[in-house]
């Protein structure tokens, strides 16, 4: 039986899906593949090398570094998540990730990127994260405050664009068993904008995938609809935060921090005999 995993993004609301990860080292929760978008791809990694509470520990350990994330950032390099620092220098140096582990996994691990040119989703596999660092970059690359992410000859923005919970394309995969774990309470619906100056101003730069960026709460509601209807099904195992915790996308308070990745951790806790069951059900 092959067990997939999707991973929604939201920014520092991802540390919720280190905290569901970490449960499943604990409970040893194993699956086959994954899908992550932004800030699920940059965490699932720890999950594929067995890094316990890495995610956390780097995150409240570096999380008010000048240069780690924020204005300071975006002014000097033109991205507000830091280049060298966060995917190179902590990586690498200060925090360092096991790429052997990771290797030796067996896990398909795909990261989501949005192509700038084709306005399309692309699902891009990751076998050697630090060779590969720049699209797990250009998947959590967001529009004004991230500079466009160039592999090869190719161009790439935030996956959460085209793509925000890839759960089709995890369909796709004829996966047996799937684990959707998402940041967002089961009630949350995202607020569809206006088209007014700010979408012009995106439409200057960015063209038509500016129409993508203001289609995101459009597209992102439909896919929560079509997530709850596989879960009613049992088709699907859906991993959500059981309350609200207002964190900012860029969060710097690291009391908040440990609060949305304990409650990731508690929940995962709490329906690990259910998604034991469900993982040991034939579908047939």
């Amino acid at each position: 039986m092959k067990v997939g995993l999707v991973l929604e993004g939201g920014g520092m609301r991802g540390m919720y899906t280190a905290g569901v990860l970490d449960a499943f080292l604990d409970n040893d929760i194993k699956v086959d593949g994954i899908i992550g978008v932004s800030a699920g791809a940059l965490f699932g990694v720890n999950y594929v090398s067995r890094q316990r509470g890495r995610a956390l520990n780097y995150n409240t350990k570096y999380i008010k570094h000048p240069m780690y994330m924020g204005m300071k950032s975006l002014i000097k390099t033109g991205n507000i998540v830091n280049k060298e620092f966060a995917y190179y220098v902590l990586p690498q140096r200060l925090d360092v990730f096991n790429q052997e582990a990771f290797a030796k996994s067996n896990i398909e691990y795909y990261a989501t990127v949005t192509n700038v040119d084709t306005y399309e989703a692309e699902y891009i596999k990751i076998e050697n994260v630090f060779e590969q660092m720049e699209i797990l970059r250009a998947s959590s690359a967001l529009p004004f405050v991230s500079k466009v992410v160039e592999v090869g000859d190719k161009k790439y923005l935030d996956g959460g664009i085209s793509d925000s919970i890839p759960i089709k394309k995890c369909l796709e995969m004829n996966y047996d068993k799937i684990i959707v774990v998402l940041t967002r309470p089961i009630e949350y619906r995202k607020k569809e904008r206006s088209k007014n100056y700010m979408y012009k101003m995106l439409y200057k730069k960015y063209g038509k995938l500016a129409d993508l960026i203001f289609d995101r709460a459009k597209n992102y509601n439909s896919t929560i609809d079509y997530i709850k209807d596989l879960e009613m099904k049992k088709e699907i195992f859906v991993i959500r935060p059981s309350k609200t915790i207002k964190i900012g996308r860029l969060e710097k308070d690291v009391e908040k921090v440990k609060e949305i990745y304990n409650l990731g951790f508690s929940d995962t806790s709490e329906i690990i005999s259910k998604l034991k069951s469900y993982l040991n059900t034939s579908n047939k």
